[in-house]
């Protein structure tokens, strides 16, 4: 983006700005995840959850175009995405934070945003409101923090960006669960007040149902659970059948 170009406002609550249609993936020939159908609206948290080695990091690392697609298709604000291509990707919007965080451990909280920065976009300065905690952090680098300030860092490296997707992996792991809580609440505000569409990987079950708008439980490549968070959330059965492979996989998932 120029410095004379204009970042794209956020797009309208309701419009489908993710779509897969019969996507299937893997690393290499092994197929992780198969025929997935899935709608993730502007403004909305999806909450990806399931088994370890069920597919759902490899989904994420397909999304963002770190691994090429066996088949199907991708599309972000109705665009398809070319397969396999991270640079397009992350033009088209999409933005991973992975389960490592992936900083520069080196480069201060400062220069971690600036390398991220769209020109024209917000500054590192900016992110102060929405992040206030590593303002007393600004110039340390970023291997001197904690597991949580990093995983703040991480968010905010990229919010910087300005996603229009967001795809969040295991933000929850390793850090204690009053920090967790506060980082949920910030994914909250990022899909309300910036208009993404993010996809959250978890395994802190019950934090990320109270945050999502939207569940889908992936197992052994196929969503075998969909729908409210909140109704999924009261249906503890449902869910642990779901996990141990007891529900049919479903055919197609919307978030409308």
């Amino acid at each position: 983006m120029s410095d004379h170009q204009q970042p794209q406002p956020p797009r309208p609550a309701g419009a489908t700005r993710l779509q897969c249609r019969g996507f299937t993936g893997g690393r290499g020939e092994t197929v992780a995840f198969r025929d997935l159908e899935l709608d993730v609206e502007a403004g909305t948290v999806l909450a990806l959850l399931g088994p370890n080695g069920a597919g759902k990091t490899t989904l994420l690392l397909t999304l963002a175009g770190l691994l090429p697609a066996h088949s199907g298709t991708v599309s972000v604000d109705g665009s398809p995405l070319r397969n396999g291509n991270p640079v397009a990707a992350s033009h088209a919007g999409v933005v991973l934070v992975p389960d490592d965080r992936s900083l520069f451990t080196t480069l201060s909280v400062e220069e971690n945003l600036d390398v991220a920065r769209n020109r024209g976009g917000p500054t590192p300065r900016d992110l102060i409101e929405v992040f206030p905690a590593l303002e007393k952090r600004w110039k340390l680098p970023a291997g001197a923090l904690s597991g949580g300030e990093q995983q703040m860092l991480a968010l905010a490296r990229a919010l910087i960006q300005q996603p229009r997707v967001l795809l969040v992996d295991e933000m929850s792991m390793g850090l204690a669960p009053i920090i967790v809580e506060s980082l949920f609440d910030t994914v909250r505000r990022i899909a309300r007040d910036h208009g993404a569409a993010i996809v959250l990987v978890e395994q802190h079950v019950s934090l990320a149902l109270r945050v999502a708008d939207e569940a889908a439980v992936l197992n052994r490549g196929a969503i075998v659970l969909r729908g409210r968070a909140d109704e999924l959330g009261h249906d503890a059965g449902r869910l642990e059948r779901a996990y141990f492979g007891e529900a049919e996989p479903a055919s197609s998932w919307s978030s409308s």
